[in-house]
């Protein structure tokens, strides 16, 4: 009777250790932040020194490396979208006897959107910054919807601000995985663009007191009314160029 192929143990935390070394090049700094697919590294290169990020993903998330290659071939795609972070390569290493792949990607100093807001005053930003952060997030979707692409996973988490101000810089982590995209799929990008705008003027609690233009915005966060009002990333960006404050 052949014997059953004895099953390897479910890896759901790598806990990398500060100073190791992968790959003869990369050196462990901290660990960044971890979610359902695996946990994201800050590592340095080490004949440059030079600062780098990597998502190592679990194996049981990963199944014939589908998952890995998945992003690594959408991030070379949309290479030349400038809000999503740049792809460098692909490595692996073994750990607790399996192979785990890694992206490594440039890394990018900043701060979560969500921690962001926790700071501000009430934990919001005025209407006139959140149109500011809106447009700067409908530009850079753009640049992926053009390509027939989507993100997928649009919300507070997802997002780095680079920088503040006048000019608002943004960087966009992780992308939800549909073999296929599909216009719906772009629809949602605009959705959760809404969202996110509505979100960080205050959301619910603040939201009848908000000014008429940043209703108009959020159409009262109805899907119907904002898909036909904007239906893409760039209709929304014209709107936002074009709409008049009293």
């Amino acid at each position: 009777m052949a014997k059953r192929k004895k099953r390897s143990p479910k890896i759901e935390a790598f806990n990398l250790e500060s100073g190791r070394i992968l790959a003869g090049k990369y050196e462990i700094v901290r660990k960044l932040g971890e979610g359902w697919e695996g946990e994201v590294y800050l590592m340095k290169e080490l004949g440059t020194r030079i600062a780098r990020a990597a998502k190592f993903f679990f194996p049981h998330r990963n199944p014939n490396d589908r998952t890995a290659k998945f992003y690594a071939r959408k991030l070379h795609k949309l290479r030349h979208c400038p809000i999503l972070i740049q792809y460098h390569g692909r490595e692996t290493f073994v750990h607790r006897g399996q192979r785990i792949s890694y992206l490594v990607s440039e890394f990018v100093d900043g701060e979560m959107l969500s921690d962001f807001l926790q700071r501000q005053p009430g934990r919001r930003i005025s209407p006139f910054q959140a149109v500011h952060l809106l447009h700067a997030l409908a530009r850079g979707i753009e640049d992926i919807h053009r390509s027939r692409e989507y993100h997928g996973d649009l919300h507070t988490g997802n997002v780095i601000v680079q920088r503040f101000g006048l000019g608002i810089e943004l960087k966009l982590l992780d992308m939800y995985r549909w073999d296929t995209p599909r216009p719906e799929n772009i629809r949602d990008d605009v959705i959760d663009m809404v969202r996110l705008f509505y979100d960080a003027v205050g959301g619910k609690k603040h939201y009848p007191k908000q000014p008429e233009e940043v209703k108009a915005i959020c159409c009262g966060l109805k899907r119907s009314l904002i898909i036909s009002k904007f239906r893409t990333a760039g209709r929304l960006r014209q709107y936002l160029e074009t709409m008049e404050w009293y």
